[in-house]
């Protein structure tokens, strides 16, 4: 039996495209990390009650302290943009943002998702 012809397991589910990520890559200096983490942990939570909003994660590189990624879904693009385009989210995000030197953010429709059965 090919790879296509065996059963998709349950684990798996395939998307609509209706979930959308967002990758903020940043550049915070050694000196400002800690202060980008309280501001971080200060509007996490604040994020989380917007509407559309999933999850997300705040990782910082294993090989370079400097370099940090928040991963964030959202449950569509159109949730996502209404968000990122009302002036409320940038001063909500300005106390973090200000420990930041560079920024990067792309966007993914998702399509499928793996998960590990439990």
């Amino acid at each position: 039996m090919s790879t296509s012809e065996q059963a998709v397991p349950s684990a798996y589910r395939a998307d609509s495209g209706a979930r959308y990520r967002v990758l903020f890559f940043m550049r915070v200096d050694p000196a400002e990390q800690e202060a980008f983490r309280r501001a971080y942990e200060q509007i996490r939570w604040r994020v989380a009650e917007v509407p559309g909003h999933v999850r997300d994660q705040l990782c910082q590189s294993t090989r370079d302290p400097s370099e940090w990624l928040i991963t964030s879904e959202w449950a569509s693009e159109e949730l996502f943009l209404a968000w990122e385009g009302d002036p409320a989210h940038r001063r909500m995000v300005a106390p973090m943002i200000r420990h930041t030197a560079e920024r990067e953010s792309l966007r993914f429709a998702v399509h499928a998702t793996t998960e590990t059965p439990r």
